[in-house]
């Protein structure tokens, strides 16, 4: 059930007008903890996605939720992605070293197997700067 006073809140939010306050309203919008993905050709969207996480979701650590992210996003798009060269942005740092760590458990493990299907790089952009990621994670 919705909460009418969010719904209210949202009716009478006015336009934004910075990168600040469209952060703001979409951390607003964003009333469910959920993870969100973009795929983008040339700077131009071509497709949003998101899901909420699951129960046993919300115990995974930080890096473990953006990866799943990154593996839900390949697996929805891979009819765009599959064959192709793609780049994997993310403000998590951890998640571009990820690959070189010694120790992994057994998810990451078999979710980096997925990833090494792909022709992707991921890359990291510090989340002010990356913004498309930065306003889908509040």
């Amino acid at each position: 059930q919705v909460d009418p006073n969010k719904i209210q809140a949202v009716v009478e939010w006015r336009p934004p007008k910075s990168p600040t306050e469209v952060r703001s309203f979409l951390g607003l919008a964003g009333y469910y903890k959920r993870f969100g993905c973009v795929l983008m050709q040339e700077g131009k969207v071509i497709s949003y996605a998101s899901q909420k996480l699951k129960s046993h979701e919300l115990n995974y650590p930080t890096c473990d939720i953006e990866l799943a992210a990154i593996v839900f996003a390949l697996k929805i798009w891979w009819h765009y992605l599959y064959g192709e060269k793609c780049h994997i942005f993310t403000d998590n740092k951890s998640l571009k070293y990820l690959g070189n760590q010694k120790e992994l458990n057994l998810r990451q493990r078999r979710w980096l197997e997925l990833i090494k299907d792909y022709d992707c790089t991921i890359d990291y952009h510090l989340g002010k700067a990356n913004v498309v990621a930065d306003a889908l994670s509040r």
